[in-house]
C-alpha cells in the first residue's frame, strides 16, 4: 500500500502536480451524436483521444444519447463511477447536467454550448459563427443563382447566429443573394439532411451550408453538381469536388487544460466562449474550386476577425422586416448574441417555435 501511495506521488511530481495522479484521474464524455458522425460528436472524440494522448488518464464515452431524461440517466452513472470531470457536449445536456451536478458535489463538470453554471459546473462554447462569416462571404462571391441553402439542426440561440453571421457576410459582397432556411430537428440523421439538401437544390440553390452534423448534404451536393460547405469537421473526402471549405471545431487545448486543472487542483467554474484567434475555430483547406481573389478575401476576413477590426455583428445590421436594428459602427454584446431568436435581413421564412 505505501508503496502504492509513494508511485502515486512520484507521477504526480513528474507531472508538476498536487492533485489528482494522471493513473488515478478518470473522464466522462458524453456525445447527442454517434463518435462516427464525422461531424459534432466525432471532434469532441478526437479531443478526448488528445487528452488520452497528452495527459495518460483513463476516459470513458458515452455516444448517440438523447437529450433530456436518457441524459440524466447517462450523466448521473459516469459521476456515480468515479469520474472526476465529466464533458456533457450538448445544449439539451445543460439542465440534466446541473441536476446531477447538484447530486454529485465533488465531481467537476463541463457543459458545452449551455449558459447555466455551479460551482462545480463550467460552460463553454466557440465563436462558430465567426467561421460562418467567412462561409458566407465565399458564398456570395461564388453563387451563381442568389439563393443559398442552409440546413438547421434547432432554432437554438447557437444555431440562429451561425444563419444570421452567414447571412449578413453573403449579402455583404452580393446584395442581391438569399438564404433558404430547412429544419431538420436532429443533430444527425442523414437521411433528414440528405433529403433537405435535395429539397434546396431543387428550389434553386446552387450552395449549400449546414449545422447538422453528418456529411450527407455534402454528398447530394456532390453528386447534383453544387457546392457545400461541411459542418465541424474537415469533410473533404466525402465531397472532393463539392466542398469549398468546412468549419473545424478543435476543443483539444481546451479539453487538455480543464482536465489539467482537474489534476492539479485549479479547477474552478469559468464560462469560455473562443473563437478563431484562440484556434477553438479553424478553417479547413479550400477547395479546389475556390478562386484565388475568393481565398484571398476570405483569409482577410479571417486574419480582420483575429486582430479585432471586423465583427460579424457589427452594424449597420436590418431584422427580417427591414428594419434598423444595429446602428453602423455599433456591435452586438455577448450577451445578446446569447440569446439572439430574430432573422437578419435576406433570410426567408420564419424560426419555428
Amino acid at each position: 500500500m505505501l508503496r502504492k501511495i509513494l508511485l502515486s506521488s512520484l507521477i504526480a511530481s513528474s507531472l508538476g502536480l498536487s492533485g489528482v495522479a494522471a493513473a488515478e484521474t478518470k473522464v466522462g464524455f458524453v456525445y447527442v451524436g454517434p463518435v462516427g458522425d464525422h461531424g459534432w460528436s466525432y471532434q469532441h472524440d478526437q479531443a478526448r483521444q488528445a487528452v488520452e494522448k497528452e495527459l495518460g488518464v483513463k476516459t470513458t464515452f458515452v455516444e448517440s444519447v438523447a437529450e433530456g431524461a436518457d441524459a440524466e440517466r447517462v450523466i448521473r452513472k459516469l459521476a456515480s463511477s468515479g469520474n472526476d470531470v465529466i464533458f456533457t457536449t450538448s445544449f439539451g445536456y445543460m439542465n440534466p447536467t446541473l441536476k446531477v451536478a447538484k447530486r454529485f458535489k465533488k465531481v467537476k463538470f463541463e457543459h458545452a454550448t449551455g449558459y447555466k453554471r455551479a460551482a462545480n459546473v463550467s460552460t463553454y462554447s466557440a465563436r462558430f459563427y465567426e467561421g460562418r462569416a467567412i462561409l458566407g462571404a465565399i458564398a456570395g462571391k461564388m453563387t451563381k443563382s442568389n439563393v443559398v441553402g442552409y440546413i438547421g439542426s434547432f432554432p437554438i440561440p447557437e444555431v440562429i447566429r451561425g444563419i444570421d453571421a452567414f447571412t449578413l457576410a453573403l449579402r455583404k459582397v452580393n446584395p442581391k443573394a438569399t438564404v433558404k432556411v430547412v429544419w431538420v430537428n436532429s443533430w444527425f440523421d442523414p437521411g433528414k439532411e440528405g433529403d433537405a439538401a435535395k429539397a434546396l437544390i431543387d428550389q434553386g440553390v446552387d450552395i449549400i451550408t449546414q449545422h447538422t452534423d453528418s456529411p450527407a448534404p455534402l454528398q447530394v451536393a456532390e453528386k447534383r453538381g453544387v457546392y457545400a460547405f461541411g459542418q465541424a469537421s474537415d469533410m473533404a473526402a466525402f465531397a472532393p469536388k463539392a466542398q469549398l471549405t468546412s468549419i473545424v471545431d478543435n476543443w483539444n487545448n481546451y479539453y487538455i487544460e480543464r482536465v489539467k486543472a482537474v489534476m492539479d487542483g485549479s479547477w474552478k467554474s469559468t464560462d469560455t466562449w473562443d473563437g478563431i484567434k484562440s484556434g477553438m475555430v479553424e478553417m479547413a483547406p479550400y477547395g479546389d474550386a475556390v478562386p484565388q481573389d475568393v481565398r484571398d478575401m476570405a483569409e482577410k476576413i479571417k486574419a480582420s476577425i483575429v486582430d479585432g477590426s471586423f465583427h460579424p455583428f457589427q452594424g449597420p445590421i436590418k431584422n427580417q422586416k427591414g428594419e434598423l436594428v444595429v446602428k453602423a459602427g455599433e456591435v452586438i454584446s455577448d450577451a445578446d448574441l446569447s440569446r439572439l431568436n430574430w432573422y437578419v435581413e435576406g433570410v426567408e421564412g420564419s424560426i419555428p417555435k
